[in-house]
C-alpha cells in the first residue's frame, strides 16, 4: 500500500512540473516533410506578332578596316606635350573662358569711368527783342505819331517815344570737373558772354562778363571714404579674380580631359593590335585545324568551331577601331575649334607611351598643396573679399549724410560806355556835382579786361556749406547689412566646402592610384601565366594532348588578360592625370598662362 502511494505521488509530481502550454523555444508541431506542388505550373508567354517575316543578314562583304574621315596615311603622330599645348590655345571652351576674363578686365576699365575728368564746352547765343515797359527802361525811340487823346487836342502830335529793347548775348562755358575716389566733387570752369544791349539807361554796350567758378563737396560721414562707385570698382576687380579662377578652373578640367581622352586613344591602339593578334592566332589555328580536318587527323566540327572564334575575333577587331576613331574625333574636338583644320584628316597616334609616376606623396601633403595651388581656393577667396566689400559698403551708408560744400566765384566786368543820355546830364549839372560819374576805368573795355578782373578777383563770391540729412527709416542700410551678412556667411560655407572637398578628392585619388598600381601588377602578372597557358596548351594540342576547344578557351584566355592589363594601365595613367589635378600641379606642370589661353581658336 505504501508503495503504490509512493508512485501515485510520483506521477502527480511529474504531471505539474510539465508546461500546460507551449514555451517560446518550442514548436508548436513538428516539422513535416514538403510535398510535391498537386498542378506543376505552365509558362505563360506573350503572342508574339510576326516582325519583318523573312528577315536575313544581307549578304555583303564588309569594307576595308579604316577610320571615316581620315585622309592623311597612314599615321600622324601626337605627343602628349603637343596635345596640352594645343588645347590650351584652341579649345573653344577655354576660349570662352579667357574672353571672359578679358570682359572682367574692361568692367574694371568701364568702372573707372566714374572718375574720369569731364571737360565740358557749351557755346551759346541768344538774341531777343521786347517792348519797351516805360521810357526809362526801353531802346532809342524813333519819330512817329503820337496822339494824346481825341478830345485834348485837335491834330496829330510828332514826338520821339521809346523803342523796343534789342538784346543779342552770346556765351561759351568751359571747364572740367570729376570725382575722387573718397567721394569728393569737384567742378573748375570759366564762362564768359557778351551782351549787346540798347537800353539807353545801360552805361557799358556791350558789356563783357567773364566768371571763374570753383566749387568742392565733400562727404564727411556717408560716402566718405566708400561710396557706390567705388564700392562697383572694388566689385569689378573682385569679378576679375573670380573669373580668372573660372578659367583656370576650366583649364585645368580641359587638361585632364584631353590627358585622359590621350591615354584612352593610347588603350584603344594598343586593344587594336591585341585583337588583331589574337585573330592571327586563331586564323593559324583556324588553318591548323583545316589541315588536320583533310588529313584525316582532325574532326571537320574542330575546323568549324575554330572558324567561329576567328570571325569572333575580326568582330573585336573592328570594335576596337571603332573605338579608335570615337577616341580620335573627341580628342580632335579638345585641342582645336575650327571645322577646317587639318587635324581633322590626320590619323591620329600617340607617340607618348607611358605616364610617368609620381613622386611619392602622403595624404597631408596632397591636402597641402591643393589648398595652395587649386583656382578653386582663389574662387572662394573672390566670394569672401565680395562680401568684405559690401559690407564695408553697408556700414558707410548707416551713417548719416554731412557733405561740406565750397565755393569761389570771380566775376570779372569789363564793357564800352555809352554817351549818357541829355536829360541825365542836365540832372547832374544841376545837381551838386560837376559831372557824372564815371564807372571805373578798370571795368572800361573789351573780353581781355573781363579776364584781367577776373583773375585779379576784383569782384569774388563766396559760399560754405554744411548738408546733414539722416532717413528716418533707414530701410536701405539695414537691407544692405542683412546682405553683406549672407554674403560673408556664403563665403564661409563656400571656403569650408572647398576644404572638405579637396581633402575628398585627395583621399578618392591616392586611393585610386595606389589601387591601379596594384591591379596594373596583378594584371601583368595574370597576362604572363595566360601567355604560358596557352604556349603550353598549344604544344599539347600539337602532340595530340589536347583539343581545339581547350586551345581556343586558352587563346580568350589571354586576349582578356591582355586587356585587363591595358586596362589597368589606362587606370594608372588616369589616375595619375586626378591627382595631379587634385593636387592643382597640372597647372604649373602644364604653364597655364591666362593672357594666351584660347587665343588661337577663332579660325584663319
Amino acid at each position: 500500500m505504501n508503495r503504490f502511494a509512493l508512485v501515485v505521488a510520483s506521477a502527480v509530481i511529474a504531471l505539474a512540473a510539465l508546461p500546460v502550454q507551449p514555451t517560446s523555444a518550442q514548436l508548436d508541431r513538428a516539422p513535416q516533410r514538403a510535398t510535391l506542388p498537386t498542378e506543376v505550373p505552365s509558362p505563360r508567354l506573350p503572342v508574339v506578332p510576326s516582325v519583318a517575316p523573312g528577315y536575313r543578314a544581307p549578304d555583303e562583304q564588309p569594307s576595308q578596316p579604316q577610320i571615316v574621315g581620315v585622309t592623311q596615311q597612314p599615321f600622324v603622330g601626337m605627343s602628349l606635350q603637343d596635345a596640352i599645348a594645343m588645347a590650351l590655345l584652341k579649345n573653344p571652351d577655354l576660349a570662352v573662358s579667357a574672353s571672359n576674363v578679358r570682359i572682367a578686365r574692361y568692367t574694371i576699365v568701364e568702372a573707372k569711368g566714374a572718375y574720369d575728368v569731364q571737360l565740358q564746352l557749351k557755346p551759346s547765343s541768344s538774341f531777343s527783342v521786347n517792348p519797351p515797359q516805360n521810357a526809362f527802361e526801353a531802346g532809342p525811340g524813333e519819330l512817329g505819331k503820337y496822339s494824346p487823346g481825341p478830345a485834348s487836342t485837335p491834330g496829330v502830335i510828332y514826338t520821339t517815344g521809346p523803342g523796343n529793347i534789342i538784346q543779342h548775348e552770346s556765351a561759351f562755358q568751359y571747364g572740367v570737373g570729376g570725382q575722387t575716389e573718397n567721394g569728393m566733387t569737384y567742378q573748375a570752369g570759366i564762362q564768359q558772354s557778351r551782351t549787346y544791349n540798347n537800353t539807353v539807361f545801360d552805361a557799358y554796350n556791350p558789356y563783357y562778363i567773364a566768371t571763374l567758378n570753383l566749387a568742392v563737396t565733400q562727404p564727411l560721414l556717408r560716402n566718405a571714404g566708400m561710396n557706390a562707385n567705388k564700392r562697383q570698382l572694388k566689385l569689378a576687380f573682385v569679378n576679375e579674380d573670380a573669373k580668372a579662377a573660372q578659367a583656370l578652373i576650366d583649364a585645368s578640367n580641359t587638361i585632364a580631359q584631353v590627358e585622359d581622352a590621350y591615354w584612352q586613344l593610347v588603350a584603344a591602339w594598343r586593344n587594336v593590335a591585341i585583337q588583331e593578334e589574337a585573330l592571327r592566332e586563331a586564323i593559324a589555328q583556324q588553318q591548323n585545324n583545316v589541315r588536320l580536318a583533310r588529313r584525316g587527323a582532325g574532326a571537320n566540327v574542330d575546323a568549324v568551331e575554330s572558324q567561329t572564334q576567328v570571325e569572333t575575333f575580326r568582330d573585336d577587331v573592328y570594335s576596337a577601331l571603332q573605338n579608335v576613331s570615337e577616341l580620335q574625333n573627341h580628342l580632335k574636338s579638345l585641342v582645336v575649334t575650327d571645322a577646317g583644320d587639318p587635324i581633322w584628316r590626320a590619323n591620329l597616334v600617340p607617340s607618348t607611351s607611358v605616364q610617368q609616376l609620381p613622386a611619392p606623396s602622403d595624404l597631408a601633403a596632397v591636402i597641402a598643396e591643393g589648398r595652395q595651388n587649386r583656382p578653386e581656393v582663389l574662387q572662394a577667396r573672390a566670394k569672401a573679399h565680395q562680401a568684405d566689400v559690401d559690407q564695408a559698403f553697408a556700414k558707410n551708408q548707416s551713417l548719416p549724410q554731412a557733405d561740406l560744400r565750397a565755393q569761389y566765384l570771380s566775376n570779372g566786368f569789363a564793357g564800352l560806355l555809352t554817351p549818357v543820355p541829355p536829360f541825365l546830364t542836365n540832372v547832374c549839372s544841376n545837381s551838386a556835382l560837376t559831372a557824372c560819374p564815371t564807372p571805373p576805368p578798370q571795368t572800361q573795355g573789351a573780353m581781355a579786361f573781363a579776364y584781367h578782373n577776373m583773375w585779379a578777383a576784383y569782384f569774388p563770391t563766396f559760399n560754405v556749406a554744411l548738408i546733414v540729412g539722416y532717413p528716418l527709416q533707414a530701410n536701405l542700410a539695414r537691407g544692405m547689412r542683412g546682405v553683406s551678412a549672407e554674403e560673408r556667411r556664403q563665403a564661409t560655407i563656400l571656403m569650408q566646402g572647398v576644404a572638405v572637398r579637396i581633402g575628398a578628392e585627395a583621399r578618392v585619388a591616392l586611393q585610386s592610384y595606389e589601387s591601379a598600381l596594384a591591379r596594373l601588377n596583378s594584371a601583368r602578372r595574370s597576362r604572363e601565366a595566360a601567355e604560358t597557358v596557352y604556349a603550353s596548351e598549344l604544344r599539347r594540342f600539337h602532340a595530340g594532348a589536347s583539343t581545339t576547344f581547350l586551345v581556343l578557351q586558352r587563346q580568350v584566355q589571354l586576349a582578356q588578360a591582355r586587356g585587363q592589363e591595358l586596362q589597368a594601365q589606362t587606370d594608372l595613367n588616369q589616375a595619375i592625370v586626378e591627382l595631379h589635378r587634385v593636387d592643382g600641379s597640372i597647372l604649373t606642370d602644364n604653364g597655364v598662362n591666362l593672357k594666351t589661353l584660347g587665343s588661337q581658336a577663332i579660325g584663319r
